[in-house]
């Protein structure tokens, strides 16, 4: 009985959760970005303090989920993520990944799919903060490489969508592109999801049997240099050297470590 009930009360808190974020995404737009944007003038210094009303918001959300018995989390070497200019690159086992690595980043930015900028709950905030749309073809990488260089901390998913419930690890090499060309060393953060939730493919009413545990293990910076090793970028020897990092990378995310979670 005791069983049935705490799935049961998983089941609202998570439904509760998702209805959170997407109110807590609509004020942002309402109540948050608008005074922002009459009285802060200075372009730069109002995307900073958009990120940082979106930092504290997930910060929120992940208190929430905590406070509600949903999760428990740990960071490990959190002090390596207190600087800007980071391209941080990170493993995608569970949906709510870029909630907690943003809730982090008090200057995160993000590639973010353009239906979700187009997103009545989140168009606000993902403008006011200057996040990066992926619609942008031939231009994006250029745009990442401006936005590490800028003193962003931007954070990407290789993978592109979240890891399959096999644990296999497939990189597309669009992150390594963007660290070989604007010649960026890389800050690996591998993430464990225990018991497994909110996978690929997974219905979010599919909860676990018990409360999931998160570690974000943020990783020395990887430097890009190692890659760049004897290649000459006028015969494409960048196109080599993305595909070494990817599949280091590839390799570095499907440690012991991380299939613990799976």
């Amino acid at each position: 009985m005791l069983e049935r009930l705490n799935h049961a009360w998983r089941v609202f808190g998570t439904g509760l959760s998702f209805l959170a974020f997407g109110l807590g995404g609509l004020l942002l737009r309402v109540l948050a970005i608008p005074p922002l944007q009459w009285f802060v003038r200075n372009p730069r210094r109002r995307q900073r303090w958009a990120r940082k009303l979106v930092q504290l918001s997930f910060a929120c959300h992940v208190g929430l989920m905590c406070g509600l018995r949903l999760m428990t989390y740990e960071v490990r070497n959190r002090e390596r993520l207190q600087r800007d200019g980071l391209l941080i690159l990170a493993n995608h086992p569970t949906l709510i990944d870029v909630v907690v690595l943003v809730s982090l980043l008090p200057n995160a930015d993000c590639v973010v799919k353009s239906a979700v900028a187009r997103n009545p709950f989140m168009r606000g905030p993902v403008r006011a903060a200057g996040y990066i749309a992926n619609d942008d073809g031939a231009g994006l990488v250029d745009d990442c490489i401006a936005a590490v260089r800028a003193g962003g901390n931007l954070v990407i998913f290789p993978e592109g969508t979240r890891t399959a419930r096999d644990g296999k690890i497939k990189l597309q090499r669009g992150a390594a592109n963007i660290a070989v060309r604007g010649r960026l060393d890389v800050t690996p953060v591998r993430l464990t999801c225990t018991p497994m939730t909110l996978g690929k493919g997974e219905k979010w009413y599919r909860v676990p049997s018990r409360r999931f545990h998160m570690v974000v293990d943020v990783q020395e910076d990887l430097p890009i240099a190692r890659f760049l090793n004897g290649i000459d970028p006028a015969s494409g020897g960048e196109a080599v050297a993305a595909r070494r990092l990817t599949d280091y990378l590839a390799e570095y995310f499907a440690g012991e470590e991380t299939r613990a979670g799976t």
